[in-house]
């Protein structure tokens, strides 16, 4: 009869889930999991971008020791480590340098060889909790937290709570060390032609909590919103702004949203000031407007050239980044575009001029507004159609 009983509880555990159950059990512990990361570890320690209340702080402070034994110091100083030095050698999980298998497969484990480098955790680890709690179980006993984790699944659902453990343990290690850190570096959209290679992954942000917008994260890093565009959606921060109504939780900054006075017909300094607030959104439309160039011109271009159309679509993508983080051959193939089209190349000098508004620290207010001026000018009188709407546009900033 006893050993009946250890064979039904090995079968079954307390609950007696069905299998359904069991699923939906998994889906709901890994979510909260991902809302912790993306909640209190990225947004909330590793940039400041919200406070939260003492609650929510301590609960995702224990969930993520029984889920995955991660250790708040060593995973925010990574973490700022990783903006500090992106896409560079000290980076220490960029595909764009150790290669995109290594980090989507191996990403874990860069992680671990990152959080025992001593001078790492000095630089970048300030401000995370040092409470008694911290120093004496959370840091001290990390691995605690996922052998009890272990144990509850057994004794919820039997031999098959192993299952369900291992899912929650490989959780972490492949949507944030695997996918955000590299495929989030490595394919998919940019709204924004930020520093570095993040892209976004998706523009519904709910398997990881909102990170799959890692390019906007990227170009507004202390943002606690991570969506930009009306068709984006972060569930993350849709439970901030949960947590914000009730009290548990306080915004400290967001990004940016550019302000229109449709009715300004010269810029001025209120114009100035506002474009490089917002330089990263003026450039997203500087873009959009050379894609609409492009397509006007490129039944021109091919009776002119004996580019291929893989080549022209290579160009067009070209035409879209900065023209300084063009390397040598990339820099030749669009020559070769822009010398059959005085539009474009219009356009792609003038992107230069544009950007150089908030790159001039040397210049005084009143000179980089005549050179704004000047800039709308000669762009409104250049005859190209997309141009001059960007050029009224950008009067407007406000």
């Amino acid at each position: 009869m006893i050993l009946n009983a250890v064979l039904d509880f090995l079968s079954n555990g307390l609950t007696r889930a069905s299998a359904w159950q069991i699923v939906i059990y998994t889906l709901v512990v890994t979510h909260i999991t991902i809302a912790g990361v993306t909640i209190y570890l990225h947004r909330s320690q590793a940039h400041r971008a919200l406070d939260l209340h003492a609650i929510p702080s301590h609960f995702f402070r224990f969930w993520l020791w029984m889920t995955t034994g991660m250790v708040t110091k060593e995973w925010a100083a990574i973490h700022r480590k990783h903006h500090a030095k992106c896409e560079t050698e000290e980076d220490p999980h960029s595909p764009v340098t150790r290669g995109i298998k290594k980090v989507l497969l191996e990403g874990a484990e860069l992680y671990r060889a990152e959080s025992k480098n001593h001078q790492t955790m000095e630089k970048y680890g300030h401000g995370t909790p040092d409470d008694w709690i911290e120093r004496n179980l959370y840091t001290k006993h990390s691995a605690l937290g996922i052998v009890l984790m272990l144990f509850i699944d057994l004794a919820l659902f039997g031999i098959v709570g192993l299952s369900v453990w291992a899912v929650q343990m490989l959780w972490i290690p492949v949507t944030a060390a695997g996918i955000i850190n590299g495929i989030g570096h490595y394919w998919g959209y940019r709204n924004y032609d930020c520093n570095d290679a993040a892209t976004n992954i998706f523009p519904i942000g709910i398997l990881i909590g909102g990170e799959e917008l890692h390019n906007n994260h990227h170009t507004f890093g202390t943002s606690a919103k991570l969506s930009s565009k009306w068709y984006e959606f972060d569930i993350g921060w849709m439970y901030i702004r949960i947590l914000e109504t009730f009290g548990l939780a306080t915004v400290k900054k967001v990004a940016p949203a550019p302000k229109f006075d449709s009715g300004k017909r010269v810029a001025d300094l209120a114009t100035l000031q506002s474009i490089v607030s917002n330089r990263y959104d003026v450039m997203a439309k500087y873009t959009k407007s050379i894609r609409l160039t492009w397509r006007e011109e490129i039944v021109q271009i091919r009776s002119k050239t004996e580019m291929g159309s893989d080549a022209l679509r290579r160009s067009r993508k070209l035409l879209q980044k900065e023209p300084a983080k063009l390397e040598a051959p990339q820099r030749q193939q669009l020559s070769e575009l822009l010398a059959h089209s005085k539009a474009l190349k219009t356009m792609h000098d003038m992107r230069a001029e544009l950007s150089a508004l908030w790159e001039r620290s040397h210049s005084t207010s009143d000179q980089l507004l005549h050179h704004l001026q000047d800039w709308c000018r000669r762009a409104e009188s250049s005859g190209i159609r997309s141009l001059q709407e960007f050029s009224l546009r950008l009067r407007s900033y406000a």
